[in-house]
C-alpha cells in the first residue's frame, strides 16, 4: 500500500540522524514482529487491524522525547496520518498506542488493562527488540551515545522508580538500565505471543550479565 511506502520513506528520512540503538532498523524489525505476533494473535483476518498495527510500529519512534531537537517534532506522525487522509477513527487508535507504548508510562504503576489487542503487539514487538541479543547491543549503543560508562559497582540500580526518574538516568550505567527496565519487560508483555517469545530472549539477558560480572570481576 502506498501509504506504508510513505510512512517507510518517513521513517528513513526522520530517524536518520538517530544512533543505531533507535534508527530506522529498530522501527522496521518492530514492525516486522508486529505483524509477526498480530498474525499468532489471529489478526490477519482484518486488514484493518493489520494497517493499524503496522503503521504503529512503524511511527511509534518518530518524536521520541530521547532525540527531539524541536517541540513541533511532536505532531509530525499526527500531521503525516492527516496528510494521508487516514480516517479519524484509525487515526487516534494509532496515536493511542504510540502515546501509551513507552516503558516511562507504566514505571511504578499497575500495568494498563484495559488495552486493545492492536496495542498490546506493537507493545510487546517493541519490548522485544529491546531485550535478548539485540537488545543488549541497544542498551550498550544507546549508553555509548550518552557516554554512560558501562559499570560502577558503587551505584546500585533505583529501585524507587517514577516517571520522572527514570526519564533522568544523567548518573546511571548502562548496566543498571538491565535491571531498572530491560529484565522487567518480561512480565509486563501483553500478549501470549509476546509471553512466549520473550522467554528466550529474557534468558539470554540473564546469562550475558552473569557472564558480564564474572569477568568483570576477574572471575572468569
Amino acid at each position: 500500500m502506498e501509504i506504508i511506502s510513505k510512512a517507510e520513506e518517513l521513517v528513513e528520512r526522520r530517524m536518520r540522524g538517530n544512533d543505531a540503538s533507535h534508527d530506522a532498523a529498530h522501527a522496521f524489525r518492530v514492525r516486522d514482529l508486529a505483524l509477526s505476533l498480530a498474525h499468532q494473535q489471529g489478526l490477519s483476518s482484518s486488514p484493518h487491524s493489520m494497517l493499524i498495527v503496522e503503521l504503529a510500529a512503524l511511527l511509534h519512534d518518530i518524536g521520541d522525547y530521547k532525540y527531539v531537537r524541536d517541540p513541533s517534532e511532536a505532531r509530525i506522525v499526527e500531521e503525516f496520518l492527516q496528510d494521508q487522509g487516514v480516517q479519524d477513527e484509525m487515526k487516534i487508535k494509532i496515536l493511542d498506542i504510540i502515546k501509551g507504548m513507552g516503558f516511562k508510562e507504566e514505571v511504578g504503576e499497575v500495568a494498563n488493562r484495559n488495552y486493545s489487542i492492536e496495542f498490546g503487539v506493537v507493545q510487546d514487538a517493541d519490548r522485544l527488540d529491546a531485550i535478548g541479543a539485540i537488545g543488549i547491543a541497544r542498551c550498550f549503543t544507546f549508553g555509548g551515545s550518552r557516554h554512560r560508562v558501562l559499570h560502577d559497582p558503587r551505584i546500585q540500580p533505583r529501585s524507587d522508580l517514577s516517571k520522572e526518574n527514570y526519564m533522568n538516568k544523567e548518573e546511571q550505567t548502562t548496566v543498571n538500565h538491565f535491571h531498572e527496565k530491560l529484565l522487567k519487560l518480561k512480565d509486563l508483555m501483553k500478549t501470549k505471543a509476546g509471553k512466549e517469545r520473550a522467554e528466550k530472549r529474557h534468558k539470554f539477558m540473564e546469562d550475558f550479565l552473569k557472564e558480564f560480572y564474572e569477568e568483570w570481576d576477574g572471575r572468569a
